[in-house]
């Protein structure tokens, strides 16, 4: 992705032509959905490598997961979410949980089995 692209109140952050993956409009943060870099990892792997994204994409857009609104997961297969769910656990420890929707999803990716996307306020 290349293009920062700025309007007078709305800014997008890591734009291409299909999306952006951050938009941040009246201080709040609304990242796409995040999917793993290494589709080779089990679901714990491709959590903490989308985690790590989040964390990243949030930073530039300044703000934190503790500043988290909202997160849809999608999961391919329900027999990962106690996996998926111990790391997102981990990941929030000192934070006050988000409200978060699960949905078991088919993916565009087969290799991919989780998608994340959060929505955030700006400090």
């Amino acid at each position: 992705m290349s293009n920062n692209l700025q309007h007078a109140d709305i800014q997008k952050l890591n734009s291409n032509e299909v999306m952006s993956a951050v938009t941040i409009f009246n201080k709040v943060v609304y990242l796409s959905g995040q999917v793993p870099k290494n589709t080779q990892l089990d679901v714990v792997g491709q959590t903490k490598d989308i985690l790590a994204t989040i964390d990243q994409l949030l930073l530039e857009a300044d703000t934190d997961k503790s500043r988290l609104l909202s997160a849809n997961v999608y999961i391919k297969n329900l027999s990962d979410f106690p996996a998926f769910n111990a790391v997102w656990v981990d990941w929030l420890k000192g934070c006050v949980a988000p409200s978060r929707a699960t949905i078991q999803a088919d993916m565009v990716n087969p290799d991919w089995l989780i998608e994340i996307a959060v929505t955030a306020a700006q400090k």
